[in-house]
């Protein structure tokens, strides 16, 4: 890294390299760390993996979605923690240790993206570059109190980065306020092939809400009665067919398909020590066969297309990011395992139909960040972006 201190365990420890960025642009004057699953020019990308790293060696190019950000004017200042191969929402790594959550130090960070999270909320950084295959960015922000987005399948480039599951995986961004977000967003996702009108139409999701802890939804429904405010009354909507369950079985499975496809030969030929929660998950993905994913691959397509007529080219939908707050580093396995199954539920929304979702810091439970979540049709995600903004002042305002 390129920081003469680490004192939340953000960064991985290589050698200071110092890479080239533009001079000016519209992010001048920022820093952004970065991932360890992108390639950064002078650096080894280790993927939270031993084995992985140790095959790396010294990459000469760097991602290009990496290398918008320094062409845009940011200034690197090291590459991330990242849990190992990206397969966990929980942000604890075996072999290199879990990055401190500096805005509640005794819960996890949330993964994968954990050390870019880490990074930005204390500060370090102020732009964490990560990727969101089922909710890596989206969860480690509502757990750090960040902004976070999962742009829309397939809008920013994912060459000469590490994938876990491609029909999935996308990068994304944290930064710990609005303006920052605002000013990356114009920065790198170009113009909206759909942009919103100027008052979109605000949707509340009733059943995802259901899926949250009782007093978490006591918290964010105070949020939404601020938001409700803005404008228009807010509508109210059911999202999920044809069930939860066929939604979750769906994303896992084609995830765990798609894993073993990237990475199944590697930890075949290797044999790797893999970590608690990576080896299970590994195990299970090798077990996926083609029924099961063209079972899937027809729930997603008719979910996607339910999801689009519910959102037309104008809707909005407000939804909790995850369940409730991250869990204490205590936490066991088992119950990590159990934290990570409720999540998915409402995770797998936007993996599933590969629409934007941007998470939003809003409130706090038990002195733990805690997100709110909108989410839009594809192509929308600048103007998602500007609202999630307007959407975070009206968050602050109190009801009188």
């Amino acid at each position: 890294m390129l920081l003469s201190d680490d004192p939340v365990h953000a960064f991985m420890p290589y050698p200071a390299v110092p890479v080239a960025h533009a001079p000016s642009g519209p992010l001048s004057g920022m820093t952004v760390a970065i991932k360890d699953i992108f390639d950064v020019a002078g650096y080894p990308t280790g993927c939270g993996q031993p084995h992985a790293l140790a095959e790396s060696g010294i990459k000469v190019a760097t991602a290009p979605i990496a290398a918008a950000f320094l062409n845009a004017g940011a200034r690197f200042v090291g590459k991330t923690h990242t849990v190992e191969l990206a397969y966990s929402l929980n942000g604890k790594n075996a072999h290199f240790g879990t990055p401190v959550n500096a805005a509640a130090p005794d819960r996890i960070p949330g993964g994968s993206s954990s050390g870019s999270a880490s990074a930005v909320a204390a500060g370090l950084a102020d732009i964490g570059l990560g990727s969101d295959t089922g909710g890596s960015v989206r969860g480690p922000a509502s757990y750090c109190g960040l902004f976070g987005i999962r742009p829309t399948h397939g809008r920013l480039p994912l060459d000469l980065t590490m994938p876990l599951a491609e029909s999935f995986d996308t990068p994304g961004w944290f930064t710990r306020d609005a303006a920052a977000f605002v000013r990356v967003g114009d920065a790198i996702l170009g113009e909206d092939t759909s942009p919103l009108p100027a008052k979109p139409r605000l949707m509340i999701a009733e059943d995802l809400f259901e899926q949250t802890d009782p007093e978490a939804l006591r918290i964010l429904n105070a949020v939404v009665a601020r938001i409700d405010r803005m404008g228009e009354p807010l509508g109210k909507v059911r999202v999920v067919a044809p069930d939860f369950d066929a939604l979750y079985w769906a994303f896992r499975y084609l995830q765990g398909h798609e894993a073993w496809q990237a990475h199944g030969a590697f930890i075949t030929r290797n044999k790797p020590s893999l970590g608690p929660g990576i080896a299970e998950r590994f195990a299970f993905a090798a077990t996926v066969g083609h029924p099961e994913v063209k079972d899937s691959q027809n729930v997603r397509k008719r979910f996607r297309e339910h999801l689009a007529a519910i959102l037309d080219a104008d809707g909005v939908i407000i939804l909790p990011t995850v369940p409730d707050v991250a869990a204490l580093l205590d936490t066991s396995e088992a119950d990590l395992e159990v934290q990570r199954n409720q999540s998915l539920r409402l995770l797998c929304v936007s993996g599933l139909t590969g629409f934007p979702q941007i998470s939003i810091p809003v409130a706090t439970k038990d002195g733990a960040p805690l997100g709110l979540s909108i989410l839009g049709p594809p192509g929308s995600d600048r103007s998602l972006v500007h609202l999630a903004a307007k959407i975070a002042d009206a968050a602050m305002q109190r009801i009188a």
